[in-house]
């Protein structure tokens, strides 16, 4: 029985210490957001090969049941639950759905994906980076985007066990989008595809941020995309 106990709350403990990324703005879980494998474990994607890199799915196919309305060049925020817990680096990507798709019916393969935000750390005596305890995120909607329908790709790597391949912990979720108010110049200059964007000895993924505290580091995947 004390083992049993033991067990039991040693689980609650590290569920507690994981999270997901469930909403958008004032919206409810998984209501824009398409539900995540985690959705009740809150634990990580570690393998950067598989297609849960990508929106880390628990039914791939099925969509979230609506599609968020946003302007381009405005502010969303994406919701954390509890909070981001871990110290790393947040970083989005957004991809348009093709012709005949649906943000609700895609699945998001292919070179399809470009980066319009990532954190850095600031460096001292720790790396220390701004979204540590955050519960919630803010990036802005490319104000160049067309009108149409997207897939927003969050993403938090967890680098307090990333000194071995395959330590580093991925936290994710895709939101599906309605964007309207661009000026459709945009013209990212690299696109990429999950899985396929990440190693898992990318310097940015492999790494040891304790001892000897790193003065730099280089983030996995391509570089951030502008109007």
């Amino acid at each position: 029985m004390k083992l049993t106990l033991a067990t039991a709350v040693l689980a609650a403990a590290v569920a507690e210490a994981h999270y997901t990324f469930p909403s958008v703005d004032s919206s409810a879980d998984w209501q824009y957001v398409r539900t995540t494998t985690n959705y009740q474990s809150n634990g990580p994607v570690t393998d950067v090969t598989s297609d849960q890199i990508r929106c880390y799915e628990r039914d791939p196919g099925t969509g979230a049941p609506e599609t968020y309305a946003v302007t381009a060049g405005k502010v969303l925020n994406y919701n954390a639950k509890a909070s981001v817990s871990h110290p790393g680096p947040m970083a989005f990507y957004i991809a348009k759905v093709p012709e005949g798709e649906t943000a609700a019916t895609w699945d998001g393969s292919g070179q399809v994906w470009s980066k319009i935000y990532q954190e850095m750390p600031q460096f001292g005596a720790s790396m220390t980076w701004s979204s540590d305890g955050a519960k919630s995120i803010p990036v802005t909607i490319p104000s160049c985007l067309s009108d149409g329908e997207y897939l927003l790709r969050v993403e938090h790597i967890a680098l307090h066990s990333a000194g071995s391949a395959g330590g580093a912990q991925f936290y994710l979720s895709c939101a599906q989008l309605s964007v309207s108010g661009g000026s459709g110049t945009w013209s990212p200059k690299s696109k990429v595809a999950f899985p396929g964007a990440y190693s898992a000895t990318d310097p940015g993924i492999l790494i040891n941020i304790y001892y000897p505290v790193p003065t730099s580091y280089t983030p996995p995947g391509p570089a951030v995309e502008s109007c």
